[in-house]
């Protein structure tokens, strides 16, 4: 149950930044957990663990590394439409 629960969490941490920075995150659910626990692990990494547990993710800098991981994607993402097109 504790693997499900990291996935929703995820899954919620990835959807959460997407609607802060204004952009989807590509791959819709499985992009949104993938965000998620690439952006908690960033987040812990850069502000360490603090705030709030609940699924393995400590949720503000979870929720950071998240903003960050994907405003990043987003401009990585943009530059490539703006070469291809």
């Amino acid at each position: 149950m504790g693997f499900i629960w990291s996935l929703i969490i995820g899954g919620i941490l990835g959807w959460l930044g997407s609607l802060i920075v204004g952009r989807d995150v590509p791959g819709g659910i499985i992009g949104n957990i993938i965000a998620g626990f690439i952006g908690s692990w960033l987040g812990n990494f850069i502000l360490g663990q603090w705030g709030p547990e609940t699924g393995g993710f400590y949720i503000f800098p979870a929720l950071i590394g998240a903003i960050v991981l994907i405003f990043i994607l987003s401009l990585i993402l943009r530059s490539f439409k703006h070469r291809n097109a």
